[in-house]
C-alpha cells in the first residue's frame, strides 16, 4: 500500500495524517517487520475507529473502505480535478497524471486486506468491507454527500479498467464539482490570526422550498427572477430583504438555496461580527465554477457600530471589483439597516462643522447598494389565516377551518401577534396536542 500511494501525483497533496496515509505507513512497517504485531493492531484499530467516525459523520454504509477511497476522490482540490469541474474532462497530457492516480486508487480499490488479518489474528477489515450501518436520521449526517459517495463508489468498484474509472470521476466532477463546495449547498466560517478562513458545510440545512412559504407571491417572484438572472450568468443584484419579523425572510433566502442548488448555486453565511473576512472569503470563492450567494441574516448597525463602512467598500466601491459569482442577500427588520436619530434629521451644523444632513446620507447609502429591495410586511388577518389553514393541510390537522380560525386568533393574541412565524408555531402546538395515532 505504500507504494502504491507514494506512485500518486495530482492526488498526492493529502494531510500526512489522514487515514489513507497512516493505513500506508502501518503496512509498510508491516512488511518491513519494523513493528510487533501487538503495536500494528493497536495502530490499525487506531484507524479503523478514525474511519467508523468518518462513516458515522456522512452516513455510509456497506463497503466503507470504498466510501473513503471515494470520498478522497471527490473532495481533493487539485489542478486536474478544478478543470474537469469547470470544462469536463478534455485531451491534454495531465490525463496521463491522473489515470496514473486513478490506477494506485483502482489498485486501493481491490487491496488484498487477508494476509495482515490473518498473521494478526483480527477481522476488522473484512468487517468495513461489508458494513450494516445503524440507520440514522437524516439531520444527524449529510445525507446529501452519503448518497453521490455511496453511487459514485460502486461505479469505481466495478470499473473494468483504468478508463472506465476516469470516466466515471471526471463525469462526476462535471456534474457536481469537487470538494466541499461541490458536495454542500450552505457554509459557515471561521477566521484565524493568520487571515485564513475555513469554510464549514452546513449539514443540516432546513429542506423548506419556496411553495412551502404560504403567501408572499410578489416578493418570492422578485427573488426568484434576480436569483434566476444571477444563476444563468446574467445581471443580478444584491438583495435586501426588509420589513416585519416572523414573515419569511430567511425562509425565502434558505428556500432559494435548495431550489437552485442543482444548477450551482451555494450560499455562505457571515455574521456582522466577521466582516473582516468578507475579503478573504470573496478571494477563496471567486475563481470557483459554482454561484455564491453571501448571507447576512438579521442584518442591523446600531449608531456607535462603523462596520457597516467596511460592508459599503466590499459590495460597491472598493478598488476591487465584486466578481460575478458572487452576490450579497442580507435580511433586515430596519428598512436602512442602520438605526437613525432625530438627530440626524437636523441640518443644523455639528460642532466639527458637518452637516448632520450629512450623516443620514451616508448611512442611507449602504441600504443602496442593494439593487433589488424586497418589503415583507405582516400579514392581514385574512391573510394570517389564510397561512394557519394551508399549514394545516399540508401537516394533515384534523380540525375544521373554523376551529383552526377561531383558536389562531387566540393564539396569536398572546403570542407576539400576527406573523407567518406565529402560524407555524401555531400548527406545531396543534400537532403537538393532536393523539399519537393521528400524528
Amino acid at each position: 500500500m505504500y507504494q502504491e500511494i507514494s506512485k500518486l501525483i495530482m492526488y498526492g497533496n493529502m494531510d500526512q495524517d489522514c487515514i489513507l496515509y497512516k493505513f500506508a505507513d502501518i503496512f509498510r512497517r508491516f512488511e518491513m517487520q519494523e513493528s510487533s504485531d501487538a503495536q500494528l493492531t493497536q495502530d490499525i484499530y487506531t484507524q479503523i475507529k478514525r474511519l467508523l467516525e468518518v462513516a458515522t459523520d456522512y452516513g455510509f454504509d456497506k463497503n466503507l473502505w470504498h466510501n473513503y477511497l471515494t470520498f478522497i476522490l471527490i473532495t481533493n482540490e487539485n489542478p486536474f480535478s478544478i478543470t474537469c469541474e469547470k470544462v469536463g474532462a478534455n485531451d491534454g497530457s495531465v490525463n496521463a497524471f491522473a489515470k496514473n492516480d486513478f490506477q494506485v486508487f483502482m489498485n486501493l480499490f481491490h487491496y488484498d486486506f487477508s494476509k495482515i488479518e490473518a498473521q494478526l489474528g483480527i477481522n476488522c477489515f473484512s468487517v468495513i468491507s461489508d458494513y450494516k450501518a445503524i440507520v440514522k436520521k437524516e439531520l444527524m449526517y449529510n445525507k446529501n454527500v452519503s448518497e453521490k459517495v455511496q453511487v459514485l463508489s460502486e461505479k469505481l468498484a466495478a470499473a473494468k479498467d483504468v478508463d472506465e474509472f476516469f470516466a466515471h470521476v471526471t463525469e462526476f466532477y462535471r456534474a457536481y464539482g469537487v470538494g466541499m463546495f461541490g458536495l454542500n449547498k450552505a457554509f459557515r466560517i471561521t477566521g484565524s490570526d493568520n487571515g485564513k478562513v475555513t469554510f464549514h458545510p452546513i449539514n443540516n440545512m432546513d429542506k423548506v422550498m419556496l411553495d412551502d412559504l404560504i403567501g408572499y407571491e410578489i416578493q418570492k417572484k422578485k427573488l426568484v427572477e434576480n436569483t434566476e438572472a444571477f444563476v444563468q450568468g446574467r445581471k443580478a443584484n444584491n438583495a435586501l430583504l426588509f420589513g416585519d419579523s416572523g414573515t419569511g425572510k430567511s425562509t425565502s433566502i434558505k428556500a432559494i438555496v435548495n431550489e437552485y442548488y442543482d444548477q450551482g448555486l451555494r450560499m455562505i453565511e457571515i455574521y456582522k461580527h466577521q466582516f473582516k473576512d468578507l475579503s478573504t472569503v470573496i478571494a477563496d470563492i471567486k475563481n470557483r465554477n459554482y454561484k455564491f450567494i453571501i448571507y447576512m441574516d438579521d442584518l442591523s448597525f446600531e449608531e456607535f457600530e462603523i462596520e457597516y463602512k467596511f460592508l459599503k467598500a466590499v459590495i460597491e466601491g472598493g478598488v476591487e471589483t465584486k466578481p460575478d459569482n458572487i452576490l450579497i442577500y442580507a435580511t433586515s427588520n430596519r428598512r436602512h439597516l442602520i438605526k437613525e436619530t432625530w438627530n440626524d434629521r437636523s441640518d443644523m451644523e455639528s460642532a466639527n462643522g458637518l452637516h448632520r444632513s450629512d450623516t443620514i446620507e451616508e448611512k442611507l447609502s449602504l441600504v443602496n447598494r442593494f439593487g433589488c429591495q424586497i418589503n415583507y410586511s405582516k400579514p392581514s388577518q385574512k391573510e394570517y389565516f389564510n397561512i394557519v389553514v394551508n399549514l394545516a393541510k399540508k401537516n394533515g390537522l384534523t380540525m375544521t377551518e373554523e376551529e383552526l380560525c377561531a383558536e389562531a386568533n387566540k393564539w396569536e393574541l398572546s403570542h407576539g401577534g400576527i406573523s407567518g412565524r406565529t402560524a407555524q408555531q401555531f400548527i406545531n402546538h396543534c400537532l403537538g396536542n393532536e393523539p399519537a395515532s393521528q400524528n
